[in-house]
């Protein structure tokens, strides 16, 4: 195969791969919107290798799968999603690289990716790049292929960009260490919330000593060593990912454990990936998950995170999971807030970011405004790019309860 098939054979399923911010988060953007997160937008133009260098080719659409992506920062990036090789020897039962699974496997080796991903990297095609691979030869020496990768682009070929390294399961803790010094990011698949429901979707991993264990060095490294000795003297952010349904879990085991790693070893994001068959592994029969479901994961994370949420304030059913037809905040708005509305003008931060329509920035333009005048009526909420409709039933506006216009539909 040439590189360009090769990428696209190791691409061609990465988009259940998880990275920057989901284009739509209701709870940041103050939207009620309730959509399937996209894995997809339509791939730019493909590239075309001539005489060493980079150029686009119109005819050759769908060969690159570059992603775009939002960072924490809010910087908007096209992301090439992609493996060092596709061969695996575990046998994960969701998995569409599963050893024994019958299709054509590829390989770059590391030198050969270095090289393709700069020329696409020059091309405007992929301004960063998310590398994984399937396991062969075990965790340390497919590791030691992600990070010969890296120090390639990085030395080599001074690239400067968005790189985020997975840590693969037996990695050690040193090569850890070196990821870390090369990527902006770092991550750790841990796919289900515990060992016991691990076991239902990958056997032969072990959830303390292989999966947990990295996340655990990570803020261990961080905690010893000063920034300065990371890349741009920053430590990376580190991430990781569950497939949703894939094991029977409940959203309450998947939250508590997201929870857990948020506190203990600062955690910036856990992914969640909708679970859907895959053909030829075990559970090719088991039925794909509602991705409703992976939106109001994503929601109550955010609200465990940023908005001061404990696991109590989560609305849960009697099966342990989030409704799928309520957004979470707004259902605990209903349980907490009707009977007893919060005074905006007298409220907190704390207070302000629980009630439905105000996030974190319209909670402090809240603030701010109430320093020049007291705040009267919706429209000087809206002013504030507050949804002011949504607040208005849970809102004292000074001591009375907010005027709403009648929807006649």
């Amino acid at each position: 195969m040439n590189p360009l098939e090769t990428l696209k054979e190791l691409s061609s399923q990465m988009s259940f791969e998880g990275d920057g911010e989901p284009p739509f988060d209701t709870l940041r953007r103050n939207t009620s919107r309730a959509s399937s997160l996209p894995r997809l937008s339509s791939p730019p133009p493909a590239l075309r290798l001539n005489s060493g260098q980079a150029c686009f080719s119109p005819k050759e659409k769908d060969q690159a799968f570059v992603h775009p992506a939002q960072l924490p920062n809010g910087h908007k990036i096209l992301l090439l999603k992609t493996l060092l090789s596709s061969a695996c020897e575990r046998d994960c039962f969701y998995c569409p690289f599963r050893a024994g699974r019958d299709f054509r496997r590829a390989t770059f080796k590391p030198d050969e990716f270095a090289d393709l991903f700069i020329k696409m990297n020059l091309g405007g095609l992929a301004e960063g790049v998310f590398l994984s691979s399937g396991l062969a030869g075990g965790g340390v020496r497919t590791q030691d292929k992600l990070l010969d990768t890296a120090e390639l682009l990085r030395k080599k070929y001074q690239y400067r960009g968005y790189l985020h390294l997975k840590i693969m399961p037996g990695a050690e803790k040193d090569q850890v260490y070196r990821a870390m010094q090369l990527a902006n990011r770092v991550s750790v698949n841990l796919e289900a919330p515990n060992t016991e429901r691990l076991a239902k979707l990958a056997p032969h991993k072990i959830f303390i000593e292989e999966l947990l264990q990295p996340l655990k060095w990570v803020e261990e490294i961080r905690r010893s060593e000063p920034a300065y000795k990371f890349w741009k003297g920053r430590w990376p952010s580190t991430v990781t990912q569950f497939v949703a349904g894939g094991s029977d879990e409940s959203d309450l085991e998947l939250l508590t454990i997201t929870n857990w790693l948020n506190k203990n070893v600062r955690l910036k994001r856990a992914y969640f990936s909708a679970f859907h068959p895959i053909r030829d592994t075990p559970l090719e029969n088991k039925p794909a998950v509602d991705p409703m479901r992976e939106h109001r994961l994503y929601q109550a994370s955010f609200l465990l995170r940023d908005y001061g949420f404990d696991l109590e304030d989560l609305p849960f059913t009697n099966e342990s999971n989030l409704p799928l037809h309520a957004d979470p905040k707004q259902a605990w708005a209903e349980m907490n807030l009707i009977d007893q509305p919060i005074e905006l003008n007298r409220a907190e931060k704390r207070e302000l970011i629980k009630i439905p329509g105000i996030g974190i920035k319209g909670a402090e333009a809240i603030l701010n405004a109430r320093r020049m005048k007291r705040l009267r009526d919706l429209s000087s909420l809206k002013k504030l790019g507050i949804i002011a409709e949504r607040a208005a039933p849970y809102i004292l506006l000074d001591g009375r309860k907010a005027i709403t216009q009648m929807k006649l539909f």
